[in-house]
C-alpha cells in the first residue's frame, strides 16, 4: 500500500475503539485486562532497550515488530520469533491494526510523528522516545491527537518516573528553597561528531537497509554511513542535536517540579567554526558542536524564571552554596535550581537531589507526598503498561510531555537563529563594522499561537517541510 492511500485509510480509521476485551471480538487471544498486545516500531539501538524492558513486565506480547535495518533489528526479531517482522511499519498498520492494544516508536526523531500519528489516530496508545517530536507543530499534534482519542500514552523520558523527580518537586512545593529565579540546566552531548560538514559523496546502500523508509518525510539524498545508525542526530533533517536528545530528560526536572508551561522566549549562542582567518564556516544543516540557550518563563507564583541550558562540554558556574565534596550533576549532566534560600541540585534523569541552604546547612526532604512508581528504565516502562492496562497514571502523558518537547525544541528555534547570519561567511564588512547576526536577537514567543512574533524567518522551523507522501 503507498503512503498516500495509507492516509486515507489512517483518516476511516480514527473511530476505531481504544481498547477492546478479545473475547468480546470473538477471538482466542487473552483479554487486554491481562495482557497488552503490541507493535514496535523501530526495535534497534534505544528500540531495543525499550522492547526488552516491554517483555521483561511479563504482560506484553508482540504481535509485529518493524525496523528498516534488518541489522538493527536483528536482536529483537529473534527475541520475539513469532512476532511479525517487517522492515515497512506500514505493513503493521494494514495486517495487524485490529490485533494491537498499543505500540512504541523508537525511530530516530524525524520520523516519530509521520509513524506514530496514524496508530494513534486509530485509537492505539503510544508509548513514543523522547524528544516526543522533531518540531514543535508536530508536538503540538501529537499532543490534540492523544487528547482527542483519550489514549494512554508516554514518552521515553525515564526520569518521569524516578523517585527523585517526585523528591524534587516536593521540596520545591514546600517551600524548601524559596522563590525559584533561575535554573542552570547542562549535559556532556553530544557524544558523537557534531558540527562537520554533510557528506557530499554518496555510498553504496547496504542490502540490510531501507534507505528510502529510513529517510521518511526528508528529502531525498545519497546514503552515507556518517548518518546512521546514531550519528544522524547532529543534523537538524534528521535529529534535533544536543538539547532534544538530552533537554527531555535534563529540564524535565525543572519543567515538572516548577509547573512551567510555554516559555516566553528564547535566544543562544553557539561555537563559532573558522575555515581560514576571518573566514567563518557554514553550518549546512547541522547542529552546532556546543550552545548556550537561555529561556524565559513566566510563573504564576514566583514571576520570571530564567532556565538557562549548557551543552557541549560547556557549563554554568559552579554554585557558591555547593560543598567542595559534591560533583554537580554526574557524568552526562544535571540541573541547579537558584531559590531565595537556597539550591536544588540534581543529576541527570532527576537522580539524587539535594538542598544546600544560604546558611550553609543541608536540608533534608519533606515527607512524601507524591506517589512512587519505580525506579530506572524497566519502571518507566512498566508504568506504561500498567496504565494501559487501567491500572496506573503515566509519569510523562502527552499532555505533559507535549509542552516540555515543544520547550526543548524552543530551544532549538534559538540554535537555528543564531546560525542564520545577514552576511554570507567570508565577506568582511569594509568598515570593520560588527556582523550583522539576526539570530542573535532574542525570540519572543507566543506559545498558544505557536509563533515567533519578533523575527519571522524563524517561524519556518516550528515546523517542517515534508518529503512527498508522508505528510502528517
Amino acid at each position: 500500500m503507498d503512503r498516500r492511500t495509507f492516509l486515507k485509510k489512517t483518516a476511516l480509521a480514527s473511530a476505531a475503539i481504544s481498547i477492546v476485551p478479545a473475547h468480546v471480538l470473538g477471538k482466542s487471544r487473552t483479554a487486554p485486562s491481562d495482557t497488552v498486545y503490541m507493535a514496535g516500531i523501530g526495535v534497534g539501538g534505544r528500540g531495543h532497550g525499550v522492547f526488552t524492558a516491554l517483555q521483561k513486565t511479563g504482560k506484553v506480547k508482540f504481535v509485529a515488530l518493524a525496523d528498516v535495518s534488518d541489522k538493527q533489528g536483528a536482536k529483537a526479531f529473534a527475541k520475539a520469533p513469532k512476532a511479525k517482522q517487517y522492515r515497512d511499519f506500514r505493513k503493521i498498520y494494514d495486517n495487524h491494526l485490529d490485533s494491537i492494544d498499543a505500540f512504541f516508536c523508537a525511530t530516530p526523531d524525524h520520523t516519530h510523528a509521520v509513524t506514530s500519528l496514524p496508530f494513534m489516530r486509530a485509537g492505539k496508545h503510544a508509548f513514543v522516545e523522547k524528544p516526543l517530536t522533531h518540531n514543535i507543530a508536530e508536538a503540538r499534534m501529537m499532543t490534540k491527537v492523544a487528547a482527542e482519542r483519550n489514549l494512554v500514552t508516554q514518552m521515553g523520558d525515564v526520569g518521569a518516573s524516578s523517585d527523585g523527580l517526585r523528591t524534587a518537586t516536593e521540596i520545591v512545593n514546600a517551600g524548601i528553597i524559596g522563590e525559584v529565579s533561575k535554573v542552570d540546566c547542562w549535559t556532556n552531548r553530544p557524544v558523537w561528531p557534531q558540527g562537520l560538514q554533510p557528506p557530499t559523496v554518496g555510498e553504496s546502500i547496504p542490502d540490510y537497509l531501507d534507505w528510502d523508509l529510513w529517510l521518511g518525510p526528508a528529502k531525498m539524498r545519497e546514503y552515507n554511513s556518517r548518518y546512521l545508525p546514531f550519528k544522524w542526530r547532529g543534523f537538524w533533517d534528521f535529529g534535533t542535536g544536543a538539547m532534544g536528545d538530552m533537554g527531555c530528560h535534563i529540564m524535565e526536572t525543572p519543567y515538572i517540579a516548577l509547573g512551567l508551561g510555554y516559555p516566553t522566549s528564547a535566544e543562544a549562542s553557539c561555537t563559532t567554526m573558522w575555515s581560514g582567518d576571518f573566514v567563518e564556516a557554514e553550518y549546512q544543516g547541522v547542529c552546532p558542536p556546543s550552545s548556550v540557550v537561555r529561556l524565559t518563563f513566566d510563573h504564576a507564583k514566583f514571576g520570571e524564571i530564567k532556565l538557562n541550558w549548557f551543552d557541549g562540554g560547556l557549563m554554568p558556574e559552579r554554585p557558591d552554596l555547593l560543598p567542595a565534596d559534591d560533583m554537580p550533576g554526574n557524568w552526562d549532566g544535571g540541573s541547579v535550581f537558584y531559590g531565595s534560600k537556597g539550591i536544588l541540585v540534581t543529576d541527570t534523569y532527576s537522580r539524587n537531589p539535594r538542598v544546600y541552604l544560604n546558611d550553609g546547612s543541608k536540608a533534608e526532604a519533606p515527607a512524601e507526598t507524591l506517589v512512587r512508581i519505580h525506579e530506572g528504565t524497566s519502571g518507566h516502562i512498566a508504568n506504561f503498561v500498567d496504565g494501559v492496562l487501567g491500572k496506573a497514571q503515566t509519569s510523562s502523558p502527552f499532555s505533559q510531555a507535549g509542552p516540555l518537547t515543544e520547550s526543548v525544541l524552543m530551544g532549538n528555534l534559538a540554535i537555528r537563529a543564531y546560525q542564520h547570519k545577514s552576511l554570507k561567511p567570508g565577506k568582511m564588512p569594509t568598515d570593520w563594522a560588527p556582523y550583522e547576526y539576526p539570530g542573535r536577537t532574542r525570540l519572543n514567543w507566543d506559545g498558544e499561537q505557536m509563533k515567533i512574533t519578533n523575527f519571522e524567518l524563524a517561524n519556518q522551523w516550528v515546523g517542517r517541510s515534508y518529503r512527498e507522501g508522508w505528510n502528517i
